[in-house]
């Protein structure tokens, strides 16, 4: 059978184009150090490297979720213990200054210390991180945490302006994590030291009247709640933490063994690839000499 030369030559043009794709391919999966260069030299194995990728970005955003989390946790945390050591203050004031034996004068000079503690709480609990938004306040992070009416009867100023709902963040599988906190409850506090100040600034004060033991019983029992509702959201934190870096670690390890497999179908195996392009190296060069002789071939040839 005669084959026509223009047939011919499309037939080996088109073969040693196929040979300088296939080799042009290889080498640059070889400078890659990759298995794949486009999906279609291993369709499996592809997918199966991007289940891979997109589990790993997943559980990265779970490990910089929980890196976020750890630290807001530990920032409110600080800021709760600033207002434990005011609690614990007041209190330790308020024993000292239900003493009988104290005078007038006496109880006046812990008006000071008592203001100052009410005015560092209410502080602590307006707190605002780096953004400008409230910590305390609940979801509500634009509105201050605690209000101030000055125009109020004394007992009654204080009020608590944010909410008591909570933001989650994900940080696993169907694994969600409460990342703010409120302090509702303090503005009950603040309103007994308020009275308090108020009945220990009084002109003709009595120590031993009894609006002015109420007051300061009254207070001491508030600062005892206070002290647990703070102190029992401090150990909540120390409970989050301790699960967050659990689940740090879990995800640590899914990711070795995620960055692992990918390692073991992504990697080319040098050896073969190098065995294979010799191959394609000899075939190409074996197609152009044959190309080459063929070529110059004619029916003068074999006459």
């Amino acid at each position: 059978m005669r084959i026509a030369t223009s047939q011919f030559q499309a037939t080996m043009t088109r073969g040693l184009q196929d040979n300088q794709s296939a080799l042009a391919s290889l080498t640059a999966r070889m400078a890659s150090g990759n298995k794949i260069g486009v999906p279609s030299d291993d369709p499996v194995t592809s997918v199966r490297l991007s289940r891979l990728d997109r589990e790993q970005s997943i559980v990265g955003q779970y490990r910089d979720n929980i890196a976020a989390i750890k630290i807001r946790l530990s920032t409110n945390e600080t800021y709760l213990q600033s207002m434990v050591n005011d609690i614990t203050q007041s209190h330790d004031l308020l024993v000292w200054a239900s003493d009988a034996s104290n005078t007038p004068d006496d109880l006046k000079s812990m008006v000071t210390t008592m203001t100052s503690l009410r005015d560092s709480l209410f502080y602590s609990a307006n707190q605002k991180d780096q953004e400008g938004r409230y910590v305390f306040s609940g979801t509500l992070t634009n509105t201050p945490s605690m209000t101030y009416d000055e125009n109020a009867l004394a007992g009654s100023r204080y009020s608590f302006t944010g909410n008591t709902n909570e933001q989650k963040s994900v940080v696993g599988n169907g694994i969600t994590q409460t990342v703010n906190v409120d302090v509702k409850g303090l503005e009950d506090l603040l309103n007994k030291m308020d009275s308090t100040i108020a009945a220990l600034s009084q002109p003709d004060l009595d120590p031993g009247a009894a609006d002015v033991q109420a007051a300061l019983k009254a207070n001491m029992d508030g600062a005892m709640e206070t002290l647990d509702l703070i102190a029992g959201k401090i150990a909540s934190f120390g409970g989050a933490q301790n699960v967050m870096a659990t689940l740090d670690g879990n995800h640590a390890n899914v990711s070795l063994s995620n960055k692992t497999a990918i390692l073991d179908l992504g990697s080319l195996d040098m050896t073969e690839a190098a065995t294979e392009l010799n191959g394609y190296n000899n075939a190409l060069q074996a197609s152009y000499k044959a190309y080459s002789k063929i070529t110059n071939l004619s029916l003068f040839n074999v006459l």
